[in-house]
């Protein structure tokens, strides 16, 4: 349990991008080094996110809710996806 928690503490970073369109364009340009979803987020728009990370290599991380992967990455809002960059 809590080394999902540890995961996300990575995310305490200006390093990272978050957010759909954020992330589309880092892991077009192969700057992610991690992906972080969120569970409860919308499938279809996750799919080709992970779609790509897994085609990339990138380690794609499962968070409970959108609500605790926007926390993770300081803002007041959820977050579906958001990347660690290189």
């Amino acid at each position: 349990e809590e080394e999902g928690t540890e995961m996300i503490q990575e995310l305490n970073t200006p390093n990272k991008v978050v957010g759909a369109k954020q992330v589309r364009r880092a892991l077009k340009d192969g700057r992610v080094a991690r992906l972080y979803i969120a569970v409860d987020a919308d499938p279809r728009l996750l799919q080709p996110l992970v779609q790509t990370a897994v085609n990339q290599q990138v380690p794609v991380q499962q968070v409970p809710s959108m609500k605790e992967l926007g926390c993770a990455c300081g803002i007041a809002v959820g977050s579906a996806v958001a990347a660690l960059l290189k």
